[in-house]
């Protein structure tokens, strides 16, 4: 396991239980119909995607699925700094694009942006 997929399996372990902890909650139903997402993370080091599926679990491939709601590219450092602080800036850096494929995956990153340090 690279360290782009260890840093993403580290955020997939504390994303699981809030999303299903929310998909238990009164809104369930509507975030419900934001899942599954795909996200496709792309560093100058490795590729690597996480899925959200329609009952919150959260897994991580290797490389870069087929069909993401979004993909996120930007340095390896800067985005496990992002990670681990969870402390999102106000802007992107310019090192750094986030490109939305879907509705669904423009509103996640929306709501999901400051909980993942974007």
């Amino acid at each position: 396991m690279d360290e782009l997929e260890r840093s993403l399996t580290e955020l997939a372990h504390r994303l699981e239980p809030e999303v299903q902890s929310r998909l238990k909650g009164f809104l369930g139903g509507f975030l419900r119909a934001y899942l599954p997402q795909t996200w496709v993370f792309r560093t100058d080091t490795a590729t690597a995607s996480l899925t959200v599926d329609d009952a919150g679990h959260a897994t991580v491939s290797p490389s870069a699925l087929p069909n993401p709601d979004v993909t996120v590219e930007m340095p390896f450092d800067r985005l496990r700094a992002a990670i681990a602080t969870r402390s999102p800036t106000p802007e992107l850096p310019k090192s750094a694009s986030v490109t939305t494929h879907t509705a669904k995956g423009k509103a996640a990153f929306g709501y999901l942006r400051g909980r993942i340090g974007l």
